[in-house]
């Protein structure tokens, strides 16, 4: 009997193929797969519906304004026919749908419509008074961070595990009530303490400008922030009682790491994320808050633009003051978001590969 041949009895000799490499992605397609580009399309919707929101919002809102606009304008020795052909030449005889759309229309070929009072553009209008509210709000931010996150730190380190409570206490009890305090009263509070009852601050010039000396932006910002910045420390102090119980801040004091390394490299980071998501709601909330304390401190921004259009029932004027704030809400919560993703891309809703 004969054997096989040996070819029959040995495997096929194997070939070895090197894997493909993957193919590079260019920047952008890893800027589509990373978790930024999800959380970016997510904000871009969320900001279009907020602004299609706002336009109704600013449109339906002066209709509950009681009186009408071409009695207060012709005055009150105008005659029906005069107050009829005003009414007609401003448009407010047309049904609500067809105001609606001009408006719409007018919004969105950059048309905010023309002052029923001043007879000027509300864009001009709008244009001279931004600066005075981004300055005051801007800097009432900046001081707000400045201010809440050291102080929360330094209590948080403190009290740490129960140390200090008359500390504790106190910072709770003085934050809180505070914090408390309507923000039109603690600016009233301000301007009689240190305007006219110590004087040692000018409150208010002559003639209001963007040339104003800086001591006269220093009451509107303080009472702009001081609620803020109470809300945000007993935040951060909480926060950072947490984080100091943590295991690996235990293993920091173990290491004998200095303490600035401690809390700053290891702790700092690992607060932020709350910190700044509180943060996110009491600086929207800023924005608004900035319209009460321009109108204690007589400043021209557009916290005063939209109370003397209320009053004058400057219809073009309140719609487009309130679109403008609600979108600069909208915006400073964007940035804050982004920022957030920054300091923790695990908010982005996505894992990085």
């Amino acid at each position: 009997m004969t054997s096989p041949p040996i070819t029959q009895i040995l495997p096929p000799p194997q070939t070895t193929v090197a894997p493909a490499e993957p193919p590079r992605r260019s920047a952008w397609g890893r800027f589509i797969a990373s978790p930024w580009a999800s959380f970016l399309l997510r904000r871009a919707i969320s900001l279009v519906a907020m602004f299609f929101a706002l336009l109704i919002v600013a449109f339906l809102i002066v209709q509950l304004i009681p009186g009408d606009p071409a009695v207060a304008i012709a005055g009150s020795n105008a005659t029906t026919v005069e107050i009829e052909a005003l009414r007609t030449s401003l448009g407010l005889d047309l049904p609500l749908w067809q105001q609606f759309v001009g408006f719409v229309g007018g919004v969105f070929t950059g048309d905010l419509g023309t002052s029923f009072m001043y007879g000027q553009p509300v864009a001009t209008i709008i244009q001279s008074r931004v600066p005075f509210t981004l300055a005051l709000a801007a800097a009432a931010i900046v001081l707000s961070l400045v201010i809440a996150v050291p102080l929360g730190i330094v209590v948080g380190v403190a009290t740490r595990a129960g140390k200090r409570s008359w500390l504790d206490a106190t910072f709770g009890a003085v934050t809180g009530f505070i914090d408390s305090v309507p923000g039109y009263i603690m600016a009233t509070v301000l301007v009689v303490l240190f305007g006219y009852g110590v004087g040692v601050l000018e409150i208010v010039p002559p003639a209001f400008s963007a040339r104003m000396p800086v001591a006269s932006y220093v009451l509107p910002v303080v009472a702009l922030a001081i609620g803020p910045v109470c809300t945000v420390a007993r935040v951060v102090r909480r926060e950072m009682n947490v984080v100091l119980e943590q295991d690996y801040m235990r293993t920091a004091r173990g290491w004998r790491l200095p303490a600035a390394r401690r809390y700053l490299g290891w702790a700092l980071p690992n607060l932020l994320t709350s910190t700044l998501t509180l943060s996110g709601l009491v600086l929207t909330g800023m924005v608004g808050g900035a319209i009460i304390i321009e109108t204690v401190f007589a400043i021209p921004g557009l916290g005063t633009g939209i109370i003397r259009a209320i009053l004058d029932r400057d219809y073009p004027v309140i719609q487009g003051l309130v679109l403008v704030i609600g979108m600069m809400a909208a915006l400073v919560n964007l940035l804050v978001d982004v920022i957030l993703g920054i300091a923790d891309p695990r908010t982005l809703g996505g894992h990085h590969e």
